[in-house]
């Protein structure tokens, strides 16, 4: 590695100091130099997206020979049965031609039954003669099939790849496009759907794709009710999305009969922009989105049809396709593909609903209250409210998490979410001023050790520091009482252990309450206990639940939270009181 050292450009802006690299940056040209897209008053950038694409998954085909080890005919079922679940109607599910195991494939879905009638099959072939006639093999039977023709068709690819010139390569397609009109007028049963897709349309002049696919379209004859694909690849990113999305507008304002084209995209994700391109593909034209669940494929993948269906259901948009089962999905593909899904995956990783920061928590646990009472305002369940919640751009739920995880602790987390955990894990609603005392426990517990808190350490933790106290401190009382002696006065009697003045001995103390003659019994054994914030409540609904009692207590010099846990509130209290007492001692002795 060599840290740039190169003079700091003239015209940079004086906050800039960033200079010159050694990367060899001057080898490579800009995509604008690559290809020429002849499109002026371009549309898209003042179009939205406002119904799903057709979407087309590929993980059977492209998806599956970009693996280091292929799916098995098992694993190939059983991601054909999830993407038929998830509701895909057209699915592309192998390259026949390419392999014995891809051909098996193919005719076991030929088997009755195995394809739902709504559900179209395409298969994959390369322009020649025995390829497609192999493919078309494997394919009888089947009543809904797209045949899918591809060639390479970039200058690139003619010159080093194929050997070709523009008007040989032309006549290689026209042929193969015969070809396969020929076997399937021969097929019975309801006609064959066809596909083109020019491999490497976007480094394709686009001129030339243009005149194949007008001539493909009318040697198939496409009409509109039985519209042909023109399939047009990013097969390797070389550009910023809006220059795709230029391609895209140009060919869908002059393909001829556009009414009986299905415009379709094939993002990859080089440059990593795989899902910009597609969505302004959308904008662009195109009808059709070819891609894999997770993005899996070639390199760095086909565009992620996961991510681009949620960003439309985050947009409002129907998706049509269901992802309410979000793990089982992401299981599935995993175990289909022996590849992880990464745990910041948009909408599917582990921890892309998980908030640690303590502002981040803070803002989405309020959010999540609000959202409730907002639904109870609404009268509606709080699955079907409108969804405002920040730092969530969609609900959870909807792709079937819980909010369990949402908020998650580590030394980076605040008493925002360390209170919502308690709150929704263990029912403990802890005052504010509290929540920011345990924090700082809770960071210090953490900060060692770097590690994530669960839930129930959570709770072990706020027990051994403010309940635990009362209970097991230096000082404990073996027995007390307490009654209303006269209206608004009260008496608590108490045996206090541990106490150096009356160790064993009996104190009193009276009070307008029973925790004010409490303190004023503690004062009677020379310790002075001033209750500063008090607050109880029930952990759960029904007569039989605990009640937790929490005190603010200033004992001597320190003031120190504590809480108590029983059935009765008054016990609680009575325990949350001595746990304060017991902190301060310890910390005084400390």
């Amino acid at each position: 590695m060599q840290t740039p050292q190169g003079p700091v450009p003239a015209d940079a802006p004086r906050w800039n100091r960033q200079r010159s690299s050694s990367m060899p940056y001057h080898r490579y040209r800009p995509a604008h130099e690559r290809v020429e897209v002849p499109l002026t008053g371009r549309g898209w950038p003042s179009r939205r997206i406002e119904r799903a694409p057709l979407w087309v998954p590929v993980d059977l085909r492209d998806g599956n020979q970009a693996l280091a080890e292929p799916m098995d005919p098992a694993r190939k079922r059983r991601m054909f049965d999830l993407l038929v679940t998830m509701g895909f109607k057209e699915i592309e599910v192998g390259y026949p031609s390419a392999s014995q195991t891809d051909f098996d494939f193919v005719r076991h879905l030929a088997e009755p039954g195995v394809v739902p009638e709504d559900v179209t099959v395409v298969v994959f072939t390369a322009a020649r003669a025995d390829l497609i006639e192999r493919t078309f093999a494997s394919v009888e039977g089947l009543p809904r099939v797209v045949v899918h023709l591809y060639t390479a068709t970039a200058p690139t690819w003619r010159d080093v790849v194929l050997g070709h010139g523009r008007d040989e390569l032309r006549a290689l397609i026209r042929r193969a496009a015969e070809h396969i009109a020929r076997l399937a007028d021969a097929r019975p049963g309801p006609p064959v759907r066809y596909q083109f897709s020019p491999e490497v349309f976007n480094l394709t002049e686009p001129d030339y794709v243009l005149d194949v696919c007008d001539e493909l379209t009318a040697l198939w004859d496409a009409a509109p009710d039985r519209p042909v694909i023109h399939n047009l690849p990013a097969t390797v990113e070389i550009g910023t999305p809006n220059i795709y999305a230029d391609q895209i507008e140009y060919m869908h304002r002059n393909l001829a009969r556009r009414d009986s084209v299905i415009l379709s995209v094939h993002p990859h994700n080089d440059r990593g922009t795989g899902v910009a391109c597609a969505e302004l593909a959308l904008l662009a034209g195109a009808q059709r989105v070819e891609g894999c669940l997770f993005g899996n494929g070639e390199r760095t993948g086909n565009v992620d049809l996961v991510t681009l269906a949620l960003n439309l259901h985050a947009q409002g948009v129907d998706p049509m396709v269901d992802f309410s089962d979000i793990d089982e999905i992401r299981r599935t593909v995993e175990h289909c593909n022996r590849l992880p899904v990464h745990d910041r995956h948009p909408y599917a990783g582990d921890l892309v609903y998980t908030a640690f920061s303590g502002t981040h928590q803070d803002a989405i646990s309020k959010g999540l209250a609000h959202h409730a009472k907002r639904a109870a305002d609404l009268g509606v369940p709080v699955e079907r409210a409108p969804w405002a919640v920040p730092y969530l751009p969609i609900d959870p739920a909807d792709v079937g998490r819980d909010y369990e995880a949402v908020i998650r602790v580590n030394s980076q987390s605040g008493k925002g979410g360390i209170g919502y955990l308690l709150q929704s894990r263990h029912g403990l609603d802890l005052p504010r001023r509290m929540r920011i005392d345990f924090a700082s426990v809770v960071q210090r517990a953490t900060d060692g050790s770097g590690e994530e808190i669960t839930p129930d350490q959570l709770l072990e933790l706020f027990d051994a520091t403010y309940v635990a106290p009362g209970e097991h401190g230096p000082l404990t009382l073996a027995g007390w009482t307490t009654s209303e002696t006269a209206p608004g006065r009260h008496e608590f009697t108490a045996t206090v252990q541990g106490t150096p003045h009356v160790d064993g001995g009996e104190l009193r103390g009276t009070g307008n309450g029973p925790l004010s003659a409490l303190t004023e019994a503690l004062a009677g054994a020379g310790i002075a206990a001033d209750i500063l914030h008090y607050a109880q409540h029930a952990t759960a609904p029904g007569p039989d639940s605990q009640a937790v009692a929490y005190v603010e207590c200033r004992v001597g010099q320190a003031t120190c939270w504590a809480a108590g846990r029983d059935t009765s509130v008054l016990t609680a209290s009575v325990r949350a009181v001595m746990a304060a007492v017991n902190r301060a001692v310890a910390a005084s002795v400390g």
